[in-house]
């Protein structure tokens, strides 16, 4: 058994102490009182109101040969648990801000596993288990149009004071628009992909002022695994913001979307002279680029502003959730070609645009679950980019979320970046 000190969890310490002592029952009445108040163990620390002791828990099945959590909120970010002596009782405690919401896995290996390449990242996810004791789960749906796709299902920490997440829910009374499915050929990428299309409850087509547009990358990301629709019902009922329609482009599959996302100009020209033109033909859009947001998070949202900087005639907002602007052409493939922070570079270099920057990014973004190979963090990339669009001359608003690389924080943020972009 571990020497007490490396217990920091008093109800751990507890626990050992009564193991030491002989009270075999301790242990089954720990599980008990786990299993029934569920878990991590969230405990206070004395001297300190901003922080709590956060302690991760595995039950033991079946013998283990090593388990490890994964998240943002240890380093590195598949961090060992440990043993509690020759019990089934696995433990990893960490210190953690009362403002956070985040998510983690645990990998569980046994003896005879074979090891996972760490370039293979559906294969190392898939392998990735949530949390049995933690009834709050973040579930990434597979997509049955991707033959790469897989469930990911997340367990969700949220702490004491994680900021409210009002839009997320439907309010009473509260009409709901319609959301529905189209497919779309272009001949400029040589595929077709699904969009999918978001129109306000009472959409009248014949209205005298045409509707305020919102595009946003990974559609049914953003369908099918958070609140965007139910976001937009809420904004739109309480006159927040004006109706609204919402054009989502879907990636075809994960490879295509690492290309097609990452500062792809081919991209960018089916934006502009596909599928703008067909959304115009199919709806009653405004032409007003002011009143034009384009968005998406993480590679998403790094092709959000890729887009608008090459057609501000057409996107005058961009709403970047966890933009991956450490990105540099090559990034991830066969090397970096390129310039870290490669849009920052492009802008820096030229003339300003009539585009304005609602950008986003988690205090846990420090680090990352995929090889930045020397490039900065998500978190200083996006702080570096609003320096060095604040240069230029932009209109241009950092948010910093107490959180790291989730839907479940993207969803809370798309609110006021719509809010700031559009109002």
């Amino acid at each position: 058994m571990p020497a007490e000190s490396t217990l920091t969890s008093p109800a751990l310490r507890s626990l050992e102490k009564a193991l030491q002592e002989n009270h075999e029952e301790a242990l089954n009445a720990f599980w008990q009182r786990i299993e029934r108040d569920g878990t991590p163990l969230i405990e206070p620390i004395a001297g300190d109101e901003q922080h709590r002791l956060v302690t991760f828990l595995w039950k033991e099945e079946v013998p283990l040969a090593r388990l490890r959590l994964i998240g943002l909120l240890v380093d590195p970010l598949d961090s060992d648990l440990d043993r509690l002596g020759d019990t089934d009782l696995w433990f990893r405690s960490c210190v953690v801000e009362r403002t956070i919401r985040t998510t983690y896995q645990f990998f569980p290996e046994f003896e005879g596993d074979v090891d996972l390449p760490t370039s293979d990242a559906s294969t190392r996810f898939a392998s990735y288990k949530h949390d049995p004791l933690n009834p709050r789960t973040y579930v990434f749906e597979r997509d049955d149009e991707d033959p790469d796709g897989f469930e990911l299902i997340r367990s969700v920490l949220e702490m004491p004071d994680a900021p409210n997440q009002p839009w997320n829910v439907l309010k009473p009374g509260v009409p709901t628009g319609e959301v529905v499915m189209r497919r779309f050929a272009s001949r400029i990428l040589g595929n077709e992909r699904r969009v999918w299309v978001y129109t306000p409850a009472d959409y009248d087509a014949c209205r005298a002022q045409p509707y305020d547009v919102l595009v946003v990358f990974d559609g049914t990301g953003f369908v099918k695994r958070s609140t965007l629709p139910t976001v937009l019902d809420n904004l739109i009922a309480s006159g927040t913001t004006a109706p609204l329609v919402a054009i989502m482009p879907c990636s075809i599959n994960q490879s295509l979307r690492l290309k097609e996302l990452l500062l792809h100009q081919p991209f960018n020209e089916f934006l502009a002279r596909e599928l703008w033109p067909w959304a115009h033909e199919k709806l009653h859009l405004t032409h007003d680029p002011s009143r034009v947001v384009v968005g998406g998070a993480s590679a998403g949202g790094l092709a959000a502003a890729y887009a608008a900087f090459e057609h501000p005639e057409l996107f005058g907002n961009v709403l970047s959730l966890s933009g991956a602007f450490a990105y540099a052409p090559g990034m991830l493939g066969a090397g970096v070609e390129g310039e870290h922070e490669a849009m920052a570079q492009q802008i820096a270099r030229s003339e300003m645009r009539n585009v304005r920057f609602f950008l986003a990014a988690g205090t846990l973004e420090t680090n990352s679950l995929r090889n930045l190979q020397g490039g900065p963090n998500l978190l200083l990339a996006n702080r570096h980019l609003r320096t060095v669009l604040e240069a230029k001359g932009y209109p241009v608003v950092l948010a910093e979320f107490p959180g790291g690389h989730d839907m479940i924080s993207w969803q809370g943020m798309f609110p006021q970046g719509l809010t700031a972009l559009l109002t």
